[in-house]
């Protein structure tokens, strides 16, 4: 099963929406919004950029020896 946006109201005067995997896991919470309009343009931005964004591991990384 494919991934679902899923958008929420969060109090009287804001949005959110959170990605749901396959198997209904929440991998991706977005911050407020303050329309239902600015949650779309949120939920396309994420999907542009998922597509094509790096990946940057800012882990330390231990020497090795």
């Amino acid at each position: 099963m494919a991934g679902k946006f899923e958008i929420h109201q969060d109090g009287d005067q804001s949005y959110k929406f959170r990605l749901i995997d396959g198997d209904g896991n929440v991998v991706a919470l977005s911050p407020r919004f303050r329309t239902v309009s600015g949650v779309v343009e949120g939920i396309n931005a994420m999907r542009e950029n998922a597509a094509t964004g790096l990946v940057v591991d800012l882990r330390k990384t231990r020497p090795q020896g």
